[in-house]
């Protein structure tokens, strides 16, 4: 088994930078008590005028002003654990959040799927970049291992166990994740690396350290296994971001609402599923949240489309108090079935697909706006159709070409002298039953322009052609 640590070293920091539309202005991270704020966290924009994590925050604004303070938020950060661990679980069935601010997945059987590792871990890359998390990645061929290397590497692949004990015994004591007590007695005895400590007698480290000690150091050299608990995704998603001010415009609500629908679409390639209906609530200030539905006539998960029709679904609404929050939530995740596409798709780059561009109409223009058209068993032409929610199966199948594809509203009269007669008679009488009775002689009509249509002649009266629709 191979497995791979995605460490975030600065989780906590950039849970917050997320969520805000201008991440390079300086920024720092509190925590500690009301008596005595720290600094937990600082962005690059706030370590270039002087502070560093460990300041207490009156030294901080002793030394410089022009900063954004954070609460730090360990609701926002295991939510975001969450969703790491959903978005892992689209590369490995084995995804575990064992330790904090880190993600576990073993990849030996994903290699033959998703390539070679240093590909592999390029994708992991890009794809954590683009959720906006700094990270480092190791591959080691045990967890512990994996985890404890990455305490002092980023892009270390020690495949094999010889490779990972090699790296393992030039790590220093106090990065492999013994106790405190145990590393500071090794730094007292002039034990530096971890290679030393395993020099020593097995005998004389069981009487002069606790069992525990042991126990880590053969799980980071793969003598015992670490139990595991892995991540089961769950079957609704739910995402809360909180503005930094009060909203009351469309535009400044777009950033959070893009990035929380980044994370959905994560959320669904990490499930392998798609999303049919969501609602984005806008928490107020006052009063009670306002609820934006979106609903799909087929499971999607692309993130742009998604949001372009939460967007115009979001853009016509009044919003009747300034929005204090912002909240998605999904319950309807139904199996998702990607799109045939050619090969050569000779469809230019600008054109969307129909069910793109059927979803944006209906999102502009309402539910009610995109219809489609349903065969009704009546033989009568002006009957037997009806409209219907896009999508829907209609009772009856039409052959193809039996029927003219455009109907006239009103049946015009044909002079017959101008047309040619490409088919006998058919002829169609129905309709008694509802006092709309017809007989009529249909024909298939050839005019000399070349277009062909669909004519009938009366029964009940002499009379000339009605011309009633247009074969395409």
């Amino acid at each position: 088994m191979l497995w791979a640590c995605i460490l975030l070293p600065q989780l906590a920091l950039d849970t917050v930078l997320r969520g805000r539309d201008n991440p390079d202005a300086p920024l720092v991270l509190l925590g500690g008590p009301s008596q005595r704020r720290v600094l937990q966290a600082v962005n690059p924009a706030a370590a270039a005028l002087g502070l560093r994590a460990g300041q207490s925050l009156n030294a901080a604004q002793a030394l410089a002003d022009g900063f954004t303070c954070v609460e730090a938020d360990e609701a926002g950060i295991e939510q975001m654990q969450q969703l790491l661990a959903a978005w892992a679980y689209r590369f490995s069935a084995q995804v575990s959040l064992h330790y904090p601010r880190a993600v576990l997945l073993e990849v030996g059987s994903s290699l033959q799927l998703f390539g070679p590792w240093p590909l592999f871990e390029a994708r992991l890359r890009e794809e954590l970049r683009g959720l906006g998390l700094r990270h480092r990645i190791v591959l080691a061929s045990n967890p512990v291992a994996a985890r404890m290397l990455a305490n002092g590497h980023d892009g270390l692949a020690a495949p094999t166990r010889e490779d990972t004990t090699a790296a393992l015994k030039r790590m220093p004591i106090a990065r492999i994740g013994l106790p405190l007590d145990a590393a500071e007695a090794f730094a007292r005895m002039g034990l530096r690396e971890l290679g030393q400590v395993l020099a020593l007698p097995r005998e004389s480290l069981a009487r002069r350290f606790a069992a525990q000690v042991q126990l880590h150091l053969d799980q980071l050299l793969g003598l015992r296994s670490l139990g595991l608990a892995f991540y089961q995704p769950p079957d609704s998603f739910e995402a809360r971001l909180e503005l930094n001010f009060d909203v009351e415009s469309h535009q400044a609500l777009l950033f959070p609402l893009r990035r929380m629908i980044n994370d959905l679409a994560a959320f669904l390639a990490g499930r392998d599923c798609g999303v049919q209906r969501f609602a984005v609530h806008l928490e107020h200030a006052e009063g009670p949240d306002t609820c934006l539905q979106v609903g799909l006539l087929a499971a999607e998960r692309d993130a742009s489309v998604l949001f372009e029709l939460a967007r115009g679904r979001l853009e016509p609404l009044r919003i009747p108090a300034p929005v204090r929050n912002l909240r998605l939530r999904a319950d309807d995740l139904p199996a998702f079935v990607p799109q045939h596409q050619a090969l050569f798709d000779a469809r230019s780059q600008q054109a969307q697909p129909w069910p793109q561009l059927r979803e944006r109409l209906r999102a502009r223009l309402g539910d009610d706006a995109v219809l489609g058209l349903q065969a009704c068993a009546d033989h009568r032409p002006e009957c037997a159709w009806q409209a219907a929610s896009e999508g829907a199966a209609g009772p009856m199948s039409v052959a193809p070409g039996s029927r003219p594809g455009w109907l006239l509203p009103q049946a015009q009269a044909l002079p017959e002298s101008t047309v040619r007669l490409l088919s006998q008679a058919e002829r169609i009488e129905s309709g008694w039953w509802d006092g709309a009775d017809v007989r009529r002689d249909y024909y298939r009509i050839e005019t000399p322009a070349g277009q062909q249509g669909w004519a009938y002649r009366d029964l009940s009266e002499a009379g000339p052609l009605w011309l009633q629709g247009w074969f395409s």
